[in-house]
């Protein structure tokens, strides 16, 4: 009787302690078998990439982009990642600017650097994103042809008078969870360029309000 009662309490002490043991095998230990604090919590990291069309506008021209970007989602919160977008309808040239006044040119324009979100409430069916863009920006002059006659196209004739200069475009998005996998976030953002020596397009003719159409797909 006596061993008993001295057992049960050693074999509830030994189990308690084993299966602490276990709950804690998988956290990250110090040589001093201390739990390791951590920035990135192991197993709240994942992925995703998004594909938005923008609708804005260059020199009072409408103008539409299609945007990709994409990176490591850290703890549900943060996205640290790139992306690149792109004019993607016809921008034309004024005569006084054009590099080729014979013909008829667009503006191209372009994209590509730095892509942060902070995500609010991730979790939540209907939430908040603070995404930001920050890269480099370009334009140039081309001559937009009809696909159907591409083999008439001289390649050798698309002179591009490139321009570089530096992009910063905040945003906000509401964000709706459609599945684990995908999301649907429409957002409104401000593009801001600096230093743009484009001629005919200053910084303020290439800084405008976008408004977009956003999906994301990977590991939420």
């Amino acid at each position: 009787m006596k061993k008993n009662l001295i057992l049960t309490p050693l074999i509830l002490l030994v189990s308690i302690v084993y299966s602490n043991a276990q709950e804690n095998a998988n956290a990250p230990k110090n040589l001093s078998g201390q739990e390791i604090k951590t920035i990135f919590k192991p197993g709240k990291s994942g992925g995703y990439g998004a594909i938005s069309n923008k609708f804005s506008t260059i020199g009072g021209h409408f103008a539409n982009f299609v945007e990709v970007y994409g990176g490591w989602y850290v703890n549900k919160k943060v996205l640290i990642g790139i992306g690149g977008a792109g004019l993607t309808n016809d921008v034309p040239v004024s005569p006084i600017y054009s590099i080729d006044p014979t013909r008829d040119l667009s503006y191209a324009y372009g994209q590509f650097g730095a892509v942060n979100e902070f995500v609010l409430w991730s979790d939540r069916m209907v939430h908040g994103v603070f995404h930001v863009f920050a890269g480099a920006g370009f334009t140039g002059q081309y001559e937009r042809f009809n696909w159907d006659d591409h083999d008439d196209a001289d390649w050798d004739n698309f002179e591009m008078d490139e321009q570089t200069f530096f992009v910063l475009e905040p945003s906000v998005q509401i964000e709706l969870n459609l599945m684990k996998w995908m999301r649907f976030s429409p957002g409104i953002s401000y593009r801001a360029t600096f230093g743009s020596d484009t001629p005919g397009l200053s910084d303020s003719d290439l800084s405008a309000l976008s408004y977009n159409l956003t999906l994301k797909f990977g590991k939420f």
